[in-house]
């Protein structure tokens, strides 16, 4: 690993520092809202309810759950699915995080390629302060949600086996959206899970993009992928706040 160049160190420090004084200054921006020293779960959870993402996919997941109840078909086998997504989740949140939403902008015969996912991500990077960027944008959840019925209803031997991987994808997307959006928040771990998870995610946003990818979770997929070094063997990245910055002449 590259040895920490002290003056993007510094600057990181300060950086940091900043964003740590602005959270506790009490201050008011115009997308984010009042900061606060401290914030309780209770507090998170409130201002988690404002935005649109948790509405569409607890929708979503409340029409799953009544599906599933509806279908009164049960076969063991069933499980196996909703357990295979649960032990996997941490590796498709992985392969999702550096191949979508780390996609580097690129022209394929002439035409820009980069998707509305890739961009928002871009700009969640810049300031992991604004809230509304910690989410799944809703114009995706528009199609993926309904996608995922689709594939419910023709890639599944049953409609109970259907149901079922509807609810679990719903639980799965629901987490994502609330353990992101925590990690964000104002809200200070209080357990040590947690505060391996916020740690974790925590330095991918300002420390170096290049590890850190696992969001709900810390010390899995990134360990099995090799992106979990020891932060302090890491150089503070220059282009943590803005993401394939070099490639962007070549796009213009």
């Amino acid at each position: 690993m590259s040895k920490p160049d002290p003056q993007i160190e510094a600057r990181a420090r300060a950086r940091l520092a900043a964003d740590e004084a602005r959270m506790a200054s009490g201050s008011t921006e115009r997308i984010t809202g009042a900061r606060r020293t401290s914030q309780s779960l209770g507090q998170a959870w409130a201002q988690f309810w404002r935005h649109p993402s948790p509405w569409l996919i607890g929708g979503f997941l409340v029409g799953a759950v009544a599906y599933r109840s509806g279908v009164r078909d049960f076969a063991w086998t069933e499980l196996i699915v909703p357990v295979a997504l649960l032990v996997f989740f941490p590796v498709i949140e992985w392969v999702i995080h550096v191949v979508v939403l780390h996609w580097r902008p690129r022209k394929l015969g002439g035409v820009p390629v980069d998707s509305l996912l890739s961009r928002k991500h871009r700009e969640h990077h810049s300031d992991p302060r604004v809230i509304p960027l910690v989410f799944i944008p809703w114009q995706v959840e528009l199609w993926v949600l309904p996608s995922y019925v689709v594939v419910a209803l023709l890639a599944f031997p049953s409609q109970a086996a259907g149901a079922t991987f509807l609810v679990t994808v719903g639980a799965l997307m629901f987490g994502y959206e609330w353990v992101h959006f925590l990690v964000h928040s104002d809200y200070k771990p209080r357990t040590r899970g947690f505060r391996s998870v916020w740690r974790n995610h925590r330095l991918h946003h300002y420390k170096n993009e290049h590890y850190w990818f696992t969001v709900t979770s810390a010390g899995t997929a990134d360990r099995l992928f090799g992106t979990c070094p020891d932060a302090a063997d890491v150089a503070t990245s220059p282009t943590v706040r803005r993401l394939h910055a070099h490639e962007e002449g070549r796009l213009s």
